[in-house]
């Protein structure tokens, strides 16, 4: 017998595996139904029974699936002690019980057993399932997980079984009947095996039944109208229509929107911080609140906002600092997903701005699985001064009473009132949601009850009503869903709001939809009146600094004249090691810098900065000579924080720490990028791991980024959308859209505007693209993800958390803050740059080499200023590779300026940049004595002498205006800030300063004038001489080395480098034309790194063939320490190959590594020789066996006759890889050919009959109209068919430069198809022609090919080669060298002239000869002959 039942319940557990006896985790059951079938599948009785609800209510969600309403089942139900009792009598007389995903209901019933104080009579029965791995496989439904079939559904079992649809009712007689015939069936059918069924004998009488099984015919009532019809019988006046218009207590109250999300939000809102603002400030609300999920990000921009309105503004607006956090049951479980509910919490004061960052930062640092969480036990401890809301639907009262029960919806808000009195508000939404609607009912009835006042909110999540498409958008980025897709639950559908109701209303709006619930919209003013407006911004709070005891003048937390003290001590110290003679002025300038520190308040600042760069001094970690403007600090000198003497170059200290106003000073620190870390471990380890964290940055959707990510959502072709961003200029979607014809013509290039107005026109169209573009608009500058600040470090007094809230980032094991780098450090936050900068480590490994191979210890901090070779380089312009110098425009003009000092160099590093370069050709003339020095007041020469009379830097102009018109040190700085940002204002308060002082000192009013005139067109270009010179320091420091170790310094560029193939590749032409051998990589020379050899070769660098880790490395490197590998055999013996796995043997064969290893050929170790195993392996099979011997202690195998067996080892013979395949494949584990390039044998027909290189073809617009001729290697061919049947080609040439796809159509391809086979070398000849024209819209599409000519590479020389001109020296010409050029032409007799260009660069004469007898047959044999006998010639 077998008892087939199903149940409808109140909803789900919240714990699948919590125990039965957890009465508050099992739903109810409100619904049963069963059927007894017999051993033949005949029906022997079936029951239906709806359950009255007794002591709770059936929640709206759980109504809305299977339609029983509360009143309905109290109405139509039955006790539930008679259906258990019918129940039990009924599980008495069968022998399984059936069911679909019968788990479920069986819990449901063994829980009310329990509830009943019954035993759970279903504990012994054997169960029968027809939801498992058995009916998925045979229903093979796609969408399970791990890529297995799905389990059906019901209705998805039954349509297989029977080819009829049946949608599930969620009426428990209904799915009981159609489970009783899909398993009858599946019985039948032999197609379910239940392990419940020990033997086949007690199911043989159900497969003997012949004809399916059919429906008994039950009729099911409707449970949903039932409810509808009794909701109306007990309520006929339902729908009565609100009046719109305001009158009576709401016509004078405020409204103030409590419940906002911003972009903080990140990927759920659209609303920006200054938007929510503005639209407060529009409708006149008196204040507004911010409660992003989850952060406090948006905090500091959000008051800060707020506080720059008020100033202009009579209206205030208070800004209230909230936060929308996930409750869950426990933050710290995360052995299950708990989003927990979504509860809303306002700060009142600072004390509870400062509970939600604590509560915010446990959320992420501990809570975080899936989201950021919290408990009630946190909120128990940190609840002092919040207010909370109940929030939305998701909040814990609502969802309850929509999901669990109007009871256990009850105790929660108890709870909630227990703890918060007076500070808990019962929220009230109304988006025109049903769900919503239900529970406002109930919660009216709450706060009657507990006399708890209810607040009207608007759930916002964008601003204006119309760009609630827009945040749709963004919902399908965050969920990577297409808009098209559904909204719902469940497989096939999408997350999304219901409707466009999610926006900052109006008052008025407000007032009108709670218009009947007045007090909902009056309380607002009380809980406003309760916050307390509060700063963010403060002084900063530095960490304390331990000093030694004698220096201590005070216990309390900040001994400033401690402090004070030993900074004076340390400073004077390292002042006897920096100056040979402390001079009165350098006392002078100490003391002035001091005093300045001390009336400012920073001595620990300097205190703690000098700490850590000692200790990375001492950790062997190198640090730069300075940055910015802290380089014009001596005290920073005499600490070793920075190495370059402010004094001897006449840098300011009021550059960086201004003495009329107390500001934080700011000291960025360049660190070599290897040891950076361990300077950051050092911190802290001395501060602690609870007071460090790096900063946070947003990541933000820019234009084209929106216009990708708006188009992916929105099913626009990946080739449009590509399109549309490609037409974008670098500029914001916003500034097109909001700027004149005239600002964007002011901004753009002519080519630019062209593409604007494209995109313009796209907008307006009503079409994907144009909604795209639209839409993309609206999402321009959302945050998309958070990061990490590359080099912002946070120190803290105490406990990070006490100080900003703080979060975790996937790449660092540091916290992050919230709060992002523009604010950090007016939040009162110590930040400290820790720069990597890769050339530090770059000369460092310079040092490591040439110690290495020249045993000379060198010290970068000494390298003479006056070197000659230096200068010479930097007059050559030899400058690739030399930090600060190396683009193609600096190399130009260092060779026109022939720079011979120092200084010249500096102000090289000021001038190369956007502004200052019109006045490099100025200076270079002045320099080299072609136009005359002068002054606009002789006494101007003391400053501007070093600079040629240009005023190159910010300092410059400080010293001028202290000497022409009396400014005081502060002023200047002052000066120097007005004019580098421009402050208009400040500016023209400034200038009768300076004209009235210069005029006091007796300068002319009308030359005053004209060099403030001068100041102020150049000022905001002029640079800073303190950052100039320290980074011309590095360079002169990398100069030098590459001018004396040239071998050495380039192979540390490579190694620098290395994981950039791109740039390695433009290195090793720097080296090959430096005369530098760059050598493969080799098992007994190389290291990681690239080294140099004995020979002075650059030899390559192992850790730069893939797959060949650093262990593999540092293994090899490690047993050839005593002696080189003599053979492959050698190496595998010797080696640990656990480290050196097969793929990097493979990969270290393929690149060239073992070339050097005896007689083996590459294309050898990958030879299978008959039994299908390649020598490699059985080589590595050796060195393991070897090995395992060694290891076992059985010294009898080491004998002669041991080694024999070992030398039995036979290389197998096979024919060599071609060099095109060698080449391909060393190509393929390095990333760029080493030993040589395909295109090695065809270097005349590339540099003759090639007017362009392939990394020129990116942008083809400025090749418009022009022919090209270029050549390489096929290294890809894809031959397709288009939809009419046509074929056509995608191929990817490469050269010595890049490697670009072509696209050939049509005839075109009909005609040159023959020509695209891989490993091919050829030269096309095309023309670029603008883009297609579409009709429809008259847009141009991108510029196109047209190919005009193929040939093979090999004919190319022979095929176009007009004339042949050879150069002849009269002062170098041989007799002997003449006569075997003769005889050799022979060998070319042709068609094609011969021309003699003969010069004598004495008398610098030439004359052109045309050799009228002699023709030749140009050919690459005869090329390279000229090659060989250093014949310099030309081809036409």
């Amino acid at each position: 017998m077998y008892l087939i039942f199903d149940t409808e319940t109140t909803g789900l557990p919240k714990r699948w595996n919590a125990p039965l006896t957890d009465s508050q985790n099992w739903p109810r059951c409100i619904q049963i139904a069963w059927q007894i079938h017999d051993a033949k599948g005949a029906l022997v009785t079936h029951k239906d029974y709806l359950i009255q609800p007794n002591n709770f209510t059936i929640p709206f969600d759980s109504e809305q699936i299977h339609g029983i309403s509360t009143a309905l089942a109290s109405a139509d139900g039955v006790p539930l002690d008679k259906v258990l009792s019918e129940f039990k009598t009924a599980l008495e007389t069968v022998n399984y019980v059936v069911g679909h995903n019968v788990s479920f209901d069986r819990n449901i019933m063994g829980a009310e057993f329990l509830r009943a104080g019954l035993v759970d009579f279903l504990e012994d029965k054997p169960f029968i399932d027809t939801c498992t791995e058995e009916t998925a496989q045979l229903c093979q439904l796609p969408g399970g997980r791990g890529g297995k079939f799905k389990l059906p559904t019901l209705s998805e079992l039954y349509h297989f079984l029977f080819n009829q649809s049946f949608e599930e009712a969620h009426n428990a007689t209904a799915d009981v009947e159609a489970t009783s015939r899909a398993f009858l069936e599946l019985m039948r059918l032999d197609k379910l095996h239940p392990k419940a069924i020990a033997s086949t004998e007690e199911s043989f009488e159900l497969k003997g039944q012949v004809s399916p099984f059919k429906t008994i015919g039950l009729k099911h009532q409707n449970l949903k109208e039932a409810s509808k019809r009794l909701k109306k019988e007990v309520n006929p006046s339902l729908h009565i229509k609100k009046q719109v218009g305001i009158e009576g207590v709401l016509a004078d109250a405020s409204f103030a929107h409590l419940h906002n999300h911003s972009q903080f939000s990140v990927l759920q809102a659209t609303s920006r911080i200054d938007q929510l603002v503005e639209a407060t400030a529009q409708d006149q609300m008196p204040a507004v609140a911010l409660t992003d999920h989850a952060n406090l990000m948006g905090a500091f921009h959000f008051i800060k906002a707020i506080t720059s309105y008020n100033k202009d503004s009579e209206r205030q607006i208070k800004p209230i600092i909230g936060c929308e956090f996930y409750v869950c049951e426990d933050h710290l479980d995360k052995t299950r997903r708990d989003y927990g509910y979504q509860i809303v919490f306002l700060a009142k004061s600072k004390k509870g701005y400062h509970n939600l960052a604590k509560l915010t930062s446990i959320a992420y640092v501990s809570g975080f699985y899936y989201v950021p969480r919290i408990d009630k036990k946190l909120i128990e401890k940190y609840k002092e001064d919040l207010i909370v809301l109940t929030g939305n639907t998701y909040g814990e009262v609502p969802s309850k009473i929509l999901n669990i029960g109007d009871r256990q919806a009850e105790e929660a808000l108890e709870w909630w009132h227990a703890k918060f009195g007076d500070d808990l508000y019962i929220e009230l939404m109304r988006h025109g949601e049903e769900g919503e609607d239900r529970a406002n009912e109930v919660l009216i009835g709450f706060s009657k009850k507990h006399n708890i006042p209810l607040l009207a909110t608007n759930n916002t999540y964008y601003t204006n009503k119309e760009e609630a498409n827009a945040h749709d958008i963004l919902l399908c980025v965050k969920e990577g869903e297409k808009q098209a897709t559904p909204i719902g639950r469940g497989r096939g559908f999408r997350y999304g709001f219901p409707n466009q109701e999610y926006y900052f209303k109006s008052q008025e709006e407000m007032k009108i939809l709670f218009q009947d619930l007045p007090e909902a919209i009056l309380n607002i003013e009380a809980l406003v009146a309760k916050i307390e407006t509060f700063e963010l911004t403060r002084d900063v709070l530095l960490p304390k600094f331990e000093i030694p005891h004698e220096f201590k003048r005070d216990s309390g937390e900040k001994d400033k004249v401690g402090e004070n003290n030993y900074l004076r001590f340390l400073t004077f110290e390292g002042a006897k090691d920096r100056y040979l003679e402390l001079t009165d002025k350098i006392k002078e300038r100490i003391d002035f810098e001091l005093d300045v520190i001390a009336n400012t308040g920073y001595p620990g600042y300097f205190l703690i900065v000098q700490d850590f760069i000692a200790a990375a001094r001492k950790m062997k970690v190198s640090v730069g000579p300075g940055r910015g403007s802290a380089a014009g600090s001596v005290v920073a000198y005499c600490l070793k924080i920075t190495n370059i003497d402010p004094i001897e170059y006449d840098l300011l200290f009021e550059r960086f720490l201004n003495p009329d106003r107390v500001s934080m000073p700011d000291i960025d620190i360049d660190f070599d990028d290897e040891g950076r870390g361990r300077v950051i471990d050092y911190v802290i380890e001395k501060y602690g791991s609870n007071q460090v964290a790096q900063i946070i940055t947003y990541g933000t959707m820019a234009a084209k980024s929106s216009i990708r990510d708006t188009a992916r959502v929105l099913d626009l072709s990946l080739g449009e959308a590509d399109r549309i961003a490609k037409l974008l200029p670098n500029i914001k979607l916003s500034k097109i859209f909001n700027s004149t014809e005239k600002e964007l013509k002011d901004s753009l290039r002519a080519d630019e505007i062209l593409r604007v107005n494209e995109i313009k026109n796209l907008a307006e169209e009503e079409s994907l693209s144009g909604e795209t573009i639209q839409q993309a608009k609206v999402l321009e500058g959302s945050l998309r993800n958070t990061g990490t600040h590359a080099c912002g470090v946070i120190i803290t007094p105490d406990d990070i958390t006490k100080f900003v809230p703080v979060a975790t980032a996937k790449d660092s094991d540091l916290y992050v803050t919230q709060f992002d780098n523009s604010v950090v450090e007016d939040a009162g936050l110590l930040k400290m740059d820790f720069l990597g900068l890769k050339t530090l480590t770059l000369i460092k490994d310079t040092v490591k080499l040439v110690k290495y191979k020249h045993n000379i210890d060198l010290d970068p901090d000494q390298f003479p200023l006056d070197d000659q070779k230096t200068y010479e380089l930097f007059q050559n312009g030899d400058t690739v590779g030399i930090f600060q110098y190396e683009s193609n425009g600096m190399q130009k003009y260092l060779k026109d300026l022939k720079p011979t000092v120092f200084e010249d160099l500096i102000a090289m590093n000021a001038l190369y940049r956007p502004g200052p370069l019109v006045y490099i050709p100025s200076f270079v003339d002045r320099k080299n004595g072609q136009e005359k020095i002068s002054y606009d007041l002789p006494v101007m020469e003391e400053y501007l002498k070093e600079t040629y009379g240009i005023t190159v830097y910010q300092e410059q102009v400080m010293l001028l205006s202290q000497k022409l018109a009396g400014f005081s040190k502060g002023d200047a700085d002052v000066l120097r800030k007005a004019m580098g940002k421009k402050i208009f204002t400040l500016l023209q308060k400034l200038k009768p300063q300076f004209i009235d002082g210069g005029k006091a000192n007796g300068h002319p009013e009308e030359i005053l004038e004209k060099i403030w005139k001068d100041w102020e067109a150049f000022a905001a270009y002029a640079f800073n001489k303190s950052h100039s010179t320290c980074y011309a320091w590095i360079g002169y420091q990398t100069a030098y080395l590459k001018a004396h170790y040239p071998a050495e310094y380039m192979a540390a560029v490579l190694s620098n480098n290395m994981n950039d193939i791109k740039q390695v590749t433009f290195f090793m032409e720097e080296c090959r034309r430096m005369g530098l051998k760059v050598l493969g990589p080799d098992a007994n020379e190389s290291f990681y790194k690239f080294t140099v050899n004995e020979q002075k070769a650059i030899r390559f660098g192992m850790g730069a063939i893939k797959g060949v880790g650093r262990g593999a490395v540092e293994t090899i490197i490690l047993h050839r320490k005593d002696k080189r590998y003599t053979s492959v055999f050698d190496l595998v013996k010797r080696v640990d190959l656990r480290a050196a796995n097969k793929k990097a043997f493979e990969n270290l064969v393929l690149a060239g590594g073992l070339d050097s290893l005896g007689d083996v050929h590459r294309a050898q170790y990958f030879n299978p020789d008959g039994d299908g195993v390649t020598f490699l392996e059985k080589v590595l099979r050796f060195g393991a066996k070897y090995q395992e011997n060694l290891n076992s202690s059985q010294t009898s195998l080491f004998s002669d006759a041991t080694n024999e067996t070992y030398q039995d080892l036979t290389i197998p013979q096979c024919e060599s890889w071609s060099n095109l395949i060698r080449l391909k494949k060393e190509k393929e584990v390095v990333g760029i050919y080493i030993s040589s390039h395909p295109l090695d044998d065809f270097k005349h027909e590339m540099k003759y009959f090639m007017n362009i290189s392939f990394n020129r073809l990116d942008d083809l617009v400025p090749l418009i109209n022009r022919e090209l001729s270029l050549g390489g290697i096929v290294n890809d061919v894809q031959h397709l068919e288009s939809r009419n049947g046509k074929g056509w080609a995608r191929f990817i040439l490469e050269d010595y430069t890049d490697q670009h796809e072509f696209r050939i159509f049509g005839e075109e391809y009909l005609k040159y198809r023959h020509f695209l086979v891989v490993n091919q070398f050829i030269r096309i000849r095309l023309s670029v022609r603008q883009g297609w024209v579409n009709r429809e819209s008259g847009k141009v599409g991108q510029p196109r090919m047209q190919f005009l000519h193929f040939e093979m590479l090999q004919n190319t020389i022979e095929s176009n080669s007009k004339k042949l001109t050879l150069q002849l020296d009269i002062n170098q010409l041989e007799e002997n060298k003449i006569e075997i050029l003769q005889d050799n032409l022979l060998s070319f007799k042709g068609n094609q002239s011969l021309f003699f260009n003969v010069y004598d660069t004495n008398k610098k004469v030439k004359l052109i000869l045309n050799s009228k007898q002699k023709k030749v047959k140009i050919t690459p044999d005869l090329l390279h002959f000229l090659d060989q006998e250093q014949w310099h010639f030309k081809l036409n």
